[in-house]
């Protein structure tokens, strides 16, 4: 088994080592910090009555929930055999796996295990079902790259740990924070949460709790299984709430491409804040109350399609900021995955098989967010800047980061004119400047936005990525004349 690194306090009133009785008959105790590695053995004692736990390690835990993106297998994704060859390699890598179970009441523990705590082998492609693989190609690279430090922060992570809590299939009901359901998110007395009544659906696998009023269930009275409100939070993620995390990564959003999309940006963030408060009450302080929250934003599903729902869900997968961490997700990570698409893939084209591009970028992500390593690049390029040159009709974008135009015949922007959305050919990409021609719009540009379609770009070949092979990612923005100059004032635009 495997145990996050206490935090060094313990709970408050608790001496370390010594049990605290919970309401429910259960007892917590609090250890003093202990050194990573293992395997150590634990031993509860009662009066003549002892139980000893053995094979117990301590390391860094993350816990991996969403849909099926996450829930695909080793043998589903490319080059599965060389994943498997490799997993030999990093015996300090732990996986267990939750088995999909629903629940109408909250539940105390998991009332069935796919796989327990497992060292990855190449045996695993004969488990039934199989293990699921993002987070096993998050953790490798991240076990590389630390093990193969010989100095630094990273010296001390020697083992890692990744639980899974998955529901491979798509959920057609709303998973909420405690305090909304699938008519509006309201207040919770203990959560000061406030929202627009309206606001709806996150569908995940454990996404939420219970409303609080049932009125707000209406739409959803009908719903029945895993479809139903709170079920899989339940069963799947609210047995889990004592463990002492470092972060989660989440994959999911597709289904909320056709349901309540313009709400993502309100529902999202409030489920990250939710989480991270039932994780931090649940450990009783332990984990963080800005826990980590890494997740993969939407990849693509249908080449020619004109519905820019996939667009607006990405956005909104930010909070409409474009970027995180922000001011309304802090301490969050995202690995933009619009550049993956995989029009035949044998799942089907919403079902990507290239997860190892994914995890590298959220791993990177892991780093910078989850700990803290400087200097570390782990997002693409992003607008900060754009000049007018009204004598030629050109729009000059300065970007955060030094440019590589990987693709150049791509109409990748459009700008929004008096008459609508145009697009803006790209007529020059220079170090952290592009240029797009304005012809037709004139020098009224009202919004600028960039990738914004269902499949922007084939495999790896959208527009403009980093030195370090990261994508830019979407954004749509709202532009305004600075006073008496050629600047453009940049905002993130909430009108869609």
């Amino acid at each position: 088994m495997v145990e996050s690194f206490p935090n060094p306090f313990c709970w408050p009133g608790s001496a370390a080592g010594k049990p605290s009785l919970g309401p429910s008959g259960t007892w917590t105790t609090v250890l003093d910090p202990m050194d990573p590695g293992g395997p150590y053995t634990l031993t509860a004692m009662e009066a003549s009555r002892n139980v000893t736990l053995q094979d117990i390690y301590f390391g860094d835990v993350w816990l991996c929930s969403g849909q099926s993106n996450m829930a695909m297998t080793v043998l589903q994704i490319v080059n599965s055999s060389q994943e498997l060859a490799a997993a030999a390699h990093y015996p300090h890598v732990r996986l267990f796996t939750a088995a999909p179970a629903r629940s109408d009441q909250e539940l105390e523990d998991l009332e069935q295990i796919d796989l327990p705590w497992s060292i990855p082998t190449a045996a695993w492609k004969w488990l039934s079902p199989p293990t699921p693989l993002l987070c096993c190609c998050f953790f490798l690279p991240i076990c590389s790259c630390f093990l193969n430090r010989k100095s630094g922060p990273w010296e001390f992570l020697l083992l890692l740990g990744c639980l899974l809590a998955v529901w491979a299939v798509p959920a057609r009901g709303p998973r909420l924070p405690r305090g909304a359901g699938g008519g509006g998110l309201g207040r919770h007395p203990h959560r000061g949460l406030v929202l627009p009544q309206g606001s709806a659906g996150l569908w995940a696998a454990g996404g939420g709790r219970e409303p609080s009023s049932s009125s707000s269930l209406s739409p959803w009275l009908h719903l029945s299984g895993p479809q139903a409100p709170s079920v899989l939070w339940n069963a799947m993620i609210h047995p889990l709430l004592n463990l002492t995390l470092q972060g989660v990564l989440w994959y999911q959003g597709e289904e909320n491409t056709h349901l309540h999309t313009d709400q993502y940006n309100c529902t999202f963030p409030a489920l990250i804040a939710d989480w991270r408060w039932a994780f931090h009450t649940g450990s009783t302080g332990q984990n963080q109350l800005l826990l980590p929250f890494g997740f993969v934003q939407l990849s693509t599903y249908r080449r020619q399609s004109p519905d820019d729902s996939f667009a607006r869900l990405r956005w909104h997968q930010t909070a409409d900021l474009g970027v995180v961490p922000n001011a309304r997700m802090p301490s969050t990570f995202m690995a933009v995955a619009m550049d993956l698409g995989d029009e035949h893939s044998p799942y089907g084209s919403i079902h990507p098989r290239d997860k190892q591009t994914v995890a590298h970028r959220l791993h990177l992500g892991a780093r910078a967010v989850a700990y803290r390593e400087k200097n570390l690049v782990f997002q693409g390029p992003y607008p900060t800047r754009a000049i007018l040159d009204m004598t030629r009709d050109l729009l000059n974008i300065t970007y955060s980061q030094e440019l590589v135009w990987r693709h150049r015949d791509m109409l990748a922007f459009e700008v929004c004119c008096s008459s609508g959305w145009l697009p803006a050919p790209v007529v020059t990409v220079e170090f952290h400047q592009v240029t797009l021609a304005l012809a037709g719009c004139g020098t009224l540009v009202l919004g600028l936005r960039y990738a914004w379609a269902e499949w922007p770009c084939d495999y790896q070949s959208c527009a403009l990525y980093n030195a370090w092979g990261l994508p830019a990612p979407p954004f749509l923005l709202d532009t305004s004349p600075s006073t008496g100059g050629t600047e453009l004032l940049l905002c993130p635009s909430s009108r869609l």
